[in-house]
């Protein structure tokens, strides 16, 4: 599908780049989502997709709280016209809802995507769009093609082989009708944040609201370790 299939449509869509976690599993130095792969910062080649897409008319990035008055010289530059900065909040789900709260009143589709993602493709992201613009939510989404195993509780031990038959692991950009989102924080705030989402989908589902799955690259890999670093590197190099 081309990314220019819904060039014709009016620019509804914002976009929310949650960007202000610590990364430690990265190792220590720089925050990892400003760490370079191939001379180019990961989070400015998440954000960039999304800039260059016809249908983004606005991309909030969420930062640090020690950042967000001091953002990096290469943010800085990029900051003003489709894209702003807000202060991060203390976890992801507080970080979204800044970034949601910051979109423009006329923006009725929400994509969030990880900071942490720097490949993910325009004809994934017009695929996400084109689903929740047919009314339903849309993650992005590889099926699962290894062997799963469970643990038991507390140890190394297998317990049980999983089945991995309909099992598909989410990766971003997630995306929302901007009311089905709303709903679904409102909801998780009037519960005392009580739930521990990794991701948007979740908190949607737990609303009550239906969310399909866009088939996508494992190429849109999550940088997590340094190991990552690596594979990103090699990728970035293609």
């Amino acid at each position: 599908m081309s990314p220019n299939s819904s060039a014709a449509s009016p620019l509804d869509v914002g976009v929310i780049v949650p960007a202000a976690g610590r990364g430690e599993r990265a190792g220590a130095g720089e925050l990892k989502q400003f760490r370079t792969i191939a001379g180019i910062p990961m989070l400015l080649r998440a954000i960039r997709p999304f800039a260059s897409h016809p249908r983004v008319c606005e991309i909030a990035v969420a930062l640090p709280a020690e950042c967000f008055e001091s953002p990096p010289s290469w943010l800085a530059e990029v900051a003003g016209g489709r894209l702003h900065l807000v202060r991060g909040g203390l976890t992801r789900a507080e970080s979204v809802l800044e970034g949601l709260r910051s979109l423009t009143p006329t923006i009725e589709v929400v994509l969030i995507h990880d900071a942490a993602r720097p490949f993910v493709t325009s004809d994934v992201i017009t695929a996400v769009i084109d689903r929740v613009t047919s009314g339903v939510s849309a993650v992005a989404a590889v099926p699962l093609g290894d062997t799963l195993k469970r643990a038991e509780a507390h140890g190394t031990r297998i317990s049980e082989t999983v089945p991995r038959r309909g099992l598909w692991r989410a990766q971003t950009p997630q995306g929302f009708p901007r009311t089905v989102l709303e709903q679904a924080y409102r909801a998780w705030l009037a519960k005392g944040n009580r739930l521990d989402a990794t991701d948007d989908a979740t908190l949607v589902e737990a609303a009550g609201f239906p969310v399909d799955l866009v088939p996508d690259r494992t190429t849109n890999l999550k940088v997590t370790t340094a190991d990552d670093f690596l594979v990103a590197e090699a990728l970035a190099a293609r």
